[in-house]
């Protein structure tokens, strides 16, 4: 899943707060009385979640790999 087919109201969102929700969806989903519709529309959304934090680590990784290059050069 690309990084723009991601909604805009969760590529706002903070690793923490992704993570909430995605806690939330699955209280939802392992509720029994659950309509099927929903909960596909959620799982849809929870996916999303996932990959949107997934893009937020790669991210956060490629600057501590940055600022550790910069940092090993200034030593050297």
């Amino acid at each position: 899943m690309k990084s723009k087919n991601i909604p805009a109201d969760i590529r706002i969102k903070s690793i923490k707060e992704a993570q909430n929700e995605i806690n939330e969806i699955i209280e939802k989903l392992e509720n029994k009385d659950a309509d099927l519709e929903n909960s596909l529309e959620q799982y849809e959304r929870m996916l999303h979640l996932n990959h949107h934090i997934q893009d937020l680590f790669r991210q956060k990784s490629k600057e501590i790999t940055k600022s550790t290059i910069k940092k090993t050069k200034k030593k050297n």
